[in-house]
């Protein structure tokens, strides 16, 4: 098993001029040619739970999985149409995600990544989404 650092995560979403800020507390390991982010977010929807998310970063791709409250999958890869989805308690839906561009600058386990994407939502277009992820590891 990979040595396994303690960092603060910082995940940042944007849709149009709305942005979203959340921070957690989580471990980044590298393995292999990726780097991969864990952490545990708080219980969305009352008797859900909480949802374990992990992150792989890799040269060309990002990959957000998330299990527990929520279960979702996507994947972005610049120039790419991939298919993803979302799962709730309350709802459920397949999802794509075309990637307009993808910024990785990481120094082993410290570093941030930039994603602008298009999400689609049963083939029709949700909207334009911008995310980044800053990972500091912890002193």
């Amino acid at each position: 098993m990979p040595e396994q650092t303690r960092a603060r995560i910082v995940v940042k979403s944007r849709q149009g001029q709305e942005e979203t800020v959340q921070e957690w507390m989580g471990e980044v390991f590298v393995k292999e040619d990726a780097t991969y982010i864990r952490y545990e977010e708080p219980e969305e929807i009352a008797g859900s739970g909480a949802t374990r998310t992990l992150v792989k970063i890799t040269g060309g791709a990002l990959k957000i999985m998330r299990h527990g409250g929520v279960e979702s999958e996507q994947t972005f890869e610049v120039g790419r149409r991939l298919p993803g989805f979302y799962r709730s308690p309350l709802t459920s839906f397949n999802l794509s995600t075309r990637t307009r561009s993808l910024e990785t600058n990481l120094t082993g386990t410290t570093g941030h990544v930039v994603c602008e994407y298009d999400l689609y939502v049963f083939e029709d277009l949700s909207g334009h989404f911008a995310i980044s992820l800053h990972i500091q590891e912890e002193q």
